[in-house]
């Protein structure tokens, strides 16, 4: 059973809730996310098994939803943070990244791969992450090295 949680903007905040499929190709169609709804039982499978799934629903609907991968103790790779656009900009993300942040405060590490719009390095950094090649490199080390690959 989903935990939710009113907030003070309206909107339910539930973890645990995995949203009907029309619900999920909704949002994520509303984003623009087609990589995503062309394969709407490998998008359930992928909710399925993540660790942490977060939801927002303004009077039933879903307007926002976030999930993460973690081991529970070093790594927590944070994913699809998706808000619908007329919902953008008045906290829903903020919101549920906080949730899924302190659902895993514990963890050493909190990743996440973003597109390069100029808005999302503003609202990551407003959350306390740096860019990956910025850590390390002040102290005048190496810094770090991210690799990604897609199939």
């Amino acid at each position: 059973m989903p935990r939710v949680d009113t907030t003070t903007h309206g909107l339910a905040i539930a973890e645990g809730e995995l949203p009907a499929r029309e619900d999920l190709l909704d949002l994520y169609d509303a984003v623009g996310w087609t990589a995503y709804t062309r394969h709407p039982d490998l998008l359930e499978r992928a909710l399925a098994g993540s660790t942490t799934v977060v939801t927002a629903r303004r009077e039933g609907r879903l307007v926002g939803l976030a999930r993460a991968l973690s081991d529970g103790a070093t790594i927590c790779y944070l994913q699809d943070i998706l808000v619908r656009p007329e919902e953008q900009r008045h906290g829903v993300g903020r919101l549920l990244v906080r949730h899924v942040l302190d659902r895993h405060a514990e963890v050493r590490q909190r990743v996440l791969v973003t597109d390069a719009e100029a808005g999302q390095r503003a609202f990551y950094e407003s959350l306390g992450f740096t860019e990956l090649h910025e850590v390390g490199a002040e102290d005048g080390e190496a810094g770090l090295r991210g690799f990604i690959s897609f199939g």
